[in-house]
């Protein structure tokens, strides 16, 4: 740990790309500023539905190989973040894509939302006692839009930060941990209705444009209670975002996913902190605000 920067940020995210569409921005901002920053993915993302219609035969109903090839397009998207260390929860694949609520997948012995929540969790404590991060960033107890994947990982993280700072468990993980802060990723709900407010003025080119409800996480104005400005690393964003390229399109300032419902590509940050106590008066606009070095 003594080589690692004084400020340290770890965040736990279901798929590749759900890390870039919710936090890339912030992430590239710490990065820049000289924070560790550490990303732990859940799964490969093998379920995902793929966009290009020249690698449609990477899904899982056909070569089922799209898994590999997001790990690729996870790693040129950290490059452009600037995050070195990313890691996937007990090793690539180890947990499967569930595919959405209700599909057979969920049922597969792999699936992660199979996973023994303690189980899983005892990786992310194996990572989170190696960076001995002081914030963590996670969903909230829906996952932000209800796909098992995400609310899996909700329950790993925020179970992975109890059992990181218990001396009795698994002492081979490391030595006890205890987070400062916990934050999960939002949406206020004025900001996503601005954003789509523009999306539908500039005439973006995607089948049509996302509804407020459409979007993961939005909650009312009065429960945001961090706002990241990330707006100095749009580039690093949008050039991340466009590494996904069999999961998201990207039109500017705008993006879609499969269903080519256009949403704003924003770059300043939502959290609402759930973990911890605030730095200074809301909302803050700094993760570490109150954390001494």
């Amino acid at each position: 740990m003594s080589d690692l920067p004084s400020r340290r940020l770890l965040l736990v995210h279901a798929h590749p790309d759900d890390e870039t569409i919710n936090n890339g921005a912030t992430m590239a901002k710490y990065v820049a500023e000289g924070a560790h920053v550490t990303l732990v993915t859940c799964t490969l993302g093998e379920e995902g539905e793929v966009i290009p219609a020249d690698l449609a035969h990477l899904a899982a109903d056909r070569e089922d190989r799209l898994g590999v090839h997001r790990m690729g397009e996870l790693s040129a998207a950290m490059a452009e973040l600037g995050v070195t260390d990313h890691v996937f929860l007990g090793g690539p694949g180890r947990y499967r894509d569930s595919g959405m609520m209700g599909l057979e997948q969920n049922d597969r012995p792999d699936a992660f939302w199979r996973a023994d929540v303690d189980e899983a969790a005892g990786h992310a404590v194996a990572e989170i006692r190696r960076v001995r991060p002081q914030v963590v960033v996670a969903y909230d107890p829906n996952g932000g839009y209800g796909h098992p994947d995400h609310i899996q990982a909700h329950r790993v993280a925020m179970r992975a930060v109890e059992l990181a700072a218990e001396p009795a468990f698994r002492r081979d993980l490391g030595d006890p941990y205890q987070v400062a802060k916990v934050y999960w990723n939002c949406l206020p709900r004025s900001a996503a209705e601005a954003g789509l407010e523009r999306l539908r003025a500039a005439g973006a080119l995607f089948e049509g444009v996302a509804g407020v409800d459409d979007l993961p996480s939005v909650v009312p104005d009065s429960e945001v209670t961090a706002v990241i400005d990330g707006r100095a690393y749009a580039g690093a964003k949008t050039a991340a975002m466009r590494a996904h390229a069999t999961q998201i399109a990207v039109d500017g300032p705008f993006f879609a996913l499969s269903n080519d419902l256009g949403q704003p590509l924003l770059t300043l940050e939502h959290y609402r902190l759930v973990r911890g106590e605030p730095g200074g008066p809301l909302p803050e606009t700094d993760l570490f605000a109150g954390i001494e070095p």
